[in-house]
């Protein structure tokens, strides 16, 4: 991967009082350069994360930004993501790596949900890509992925992960969203 290459980590922060959660977007070039920021902010339990996510994208109006990556699929308490649609949106690759291993999140949905509110996130769930394991850097990270292959994605995942199993551009968003989320707490 080029060094001026660049991928948009997304990644949330919740402790505010509210119902809202921080999201962040940080761009970073595989030289681990970062190239810019943005925020929005999505619903606690809601269904307006996959809006939020592709929003960002569209905020940051980056061509130049070749892969989106996600650090969950299930932010702010179940907002569960639509992967397909943040990839048709973005018209870019879109690549989500989690950190541990499990065994899915039906069992957690049935627990807080019911209803019509269940099901629909069920379909959205069962809807998601196949999770992969991937091994990093000795460390093990869980891939789904559209609009790209297999190899594809394990090799952006890599390239965008210089130590440990987190690449950077999740793992500047994540700071940058619970710095966002300190703020908003300040403000309250």
């Amino acid at each position: 991967m080029k060094p001026g290459a660049r991928a948009l980590g997304i990644a949330e922060s919740f402790g505010r009082s509210d119902d809202r959660s921080t999201l962040a977007g940080a761009v970073v070039r595989a030289d681990r350069v970062l190239d810019g920021l943005v925020y929005r902010a999505c619903t606690v339990g809601g269904t307006d994360a996959t809006d939020a996510v592709a929003g960002l994208v569209g905020d940051l109006g980056r061509p130049d930004v070749q892969y989106v990556l996600v650090g969950a699929v299930a932010p702010a308490w179940y907002n569960l993501l639509d992967v397909p649609t943040i990839h048709e949106r973005a018209d870019r690759p879109v690549i989500a790596v989690t950190f541990e291993a499990s065994d899915g999140l039906e069992s957690g949905l049935r627990a807080a949900f019911s209803g019509s509110a269940l099901e629909a996130r069920l379909e959205r769930y069962r809807s998601l890509p196949d999770r992969r394991a991937l091994s990093v850097n000795g460390e093990t990270v869980y891939v789904r992925h559209v609009g790209c292959e297999a190899d594809e994605a394990a090799a952006v995942v890599r390239a965008f992960t210089p130590e440990g199993g987190r690449p950077e551009p999740i793992r500047v968003a994540r700071q940058a969203a619970r710095a966002g989320d300190s703020y908003a707490r300040s403000l309250e």
